[in-house]
């Protein structure tokens, strides 16, 4: 009973001493409050309500008043590159670095500061420079990631591939992705100059540090043919269904003209339906619809597609029926036939693009890196109208 007594009478004890403190940092926060410019006031209130040009107006009177505001100087920097006033916001920067009393935390910030308005105005050789110099400070996670998309611009894939190693290795996780990818881009420069074992070798690295590489696969079939391989390009291009079955559809006309060049046709139709019963695709579609109209004829084609589309409505697939049934319709069909196929390919033409699952920047042909947020790896195999059906 005596330990609740007690604590009946601490209870309004420390309700008045938190008041009392409460009281006091107030009167701390209004004395403070009133040492800043009224303008800093202004700025932020211009801020909050989505005005820059006028926040930026009340900044730079603040600074002709008062130099030494230097977190000023940090907020007007980045206001100017914001709205795309690169030179505006490098002399900001420029201003703090040459001051000779600037802390040494403020003055690696206005570094790395400096170093993105350098990379946001295209003036990659400065931006490098700058960002090397923050490799070794607190800013060296951001530097590194800097350095990576200058050598991703520059398409120097060796330094490249060094920058994400050196991420990994400090860190800030994981880049397989990227490095696989990089080593196909070298590859691919490889192929272009006609050195298959070099090509091979350097996609040999990439499926090392990431298996799963469904690019490197790819290209590591196409290495094989040029070297007149055809049996062991297919065996490679088959693997990517155990890498991913809707990547398939990417290697689908390889596989087809492959086992056409060894003379075993019927066999690559056969797998490439199977590979579109297990994942269905208006690309694979596409193939297996040619390869059966050629090797089996017109009505087989015309089932193939119709058991299709009942399996997956799409109007990719709808026009793709059109197309085998005006093949053989009756002369007084034909001219409605073919109306309602226009029209139907006017809508798709909208809907057969690719769309990257990070940015939604939309493309005819497949990429491996966006051309829109530069990412990789973020386009799905499928076209957008394949995607809406899924979901």
């Amino acid at each position: 009973m005596e330990f609740e007594t007690w604590w009946l009478l601490a209870i309004p004890a420390f309700f008045t001493l938190g008041w009392i403190a409460a009281r006091i940092d107030i009167k701390q926060l209004v004395s403070e409050s009133r040492t800043l410019p009224r303008g800093y006031f202004k700025g932020l209130n211009f801020l909050l309500n989505e005005q820059p040009d006028k926040a930026i107006d009340a900044f730079i009177e603040i600074v002709k008043l008062d130099p030494e505001t230097t977190e000023l100087h940090f907020a007007l920097g980045n206001l100017f590159r914001r709205r795309g006033e690169i030179e505006r916001a490098i002399r900001v920067h420029q201003n703090l670095l040459s001051r000779p009393d600037l802390p040494q935390d403020q003055k690696v910030h206005a570094q790395y500061e400096l170093g993105q308005d350098y990379l946001n105005a295209g003036l990659l050789d400065r931006a490098e420079e700058t960002f090397n110099q923050l490799v070794d400070t607190q800013y060296g996670a951001q530097a590194r990631r800097a350095l990576l998309e200058i050598y991703q611009r520059e398409k120097e894939w060796h330094r490249a591939i060094e920058a994400a190693q050196a991420l990994q290795e400090s860190g800030a996780g994981g880049r397989q992705t990227e490095i696989a990818q990089f080593y196909c881009e070298l590859a691919q420069d490889e192929l272009v100059r006609s050195d298959v074992a070099a090509a091979i070798g350097l996609l040999d690295k990439a499926l090392s540090v990431d298996r799963t590489n469904v690019r490197a696969t790819i290209m590591m079939g196409d290495a094989l043919l040029a070297k007149g391989e055809t049996e062991a390009a297919l065996q490679t291009w088959r693997r990517v269904e155990q890498q991913s079955v809707p990547h398939v559809a990417l290697v689908a006309q390889r596989i087809m003209d492959g086992y056409h060049a060894v003379g075993r046709p019927q066999e690559g139709v056969k797998l490439l339906r199977f590979y579109l019963g297990e994942a269905s695709s208006i690309d694979l579609l596409e193939v297996v619809f040619k390869a059966v109209l050629e090797l089996d004829g017109v009505d087989a084609a015309n089932k193939m597609v119709s058991d299709e589309l009942r399996r997956t409505p799409t109007l990719l697939g709808l026009d793709k029926l059109l197309e085998a049934r005006l093949m053989d319709a009756p002369p007084a069909m034909h001219s409605e036939l073919l109306m309602v196929k226009n029209l139907v390919q006017g809508y798709t033409q909208k809907l057969a693009r690719y769309q990257c699952s990070h940015c939604g920047f939309k493309a005819r042909q497949y990429y491996w890196q966006c051309p829109g947020c530069s990412k990789w790896e973020t386009y799905p195999p499928r076209r957008t109208e394949e995607l809406n059906v899924m979901n």
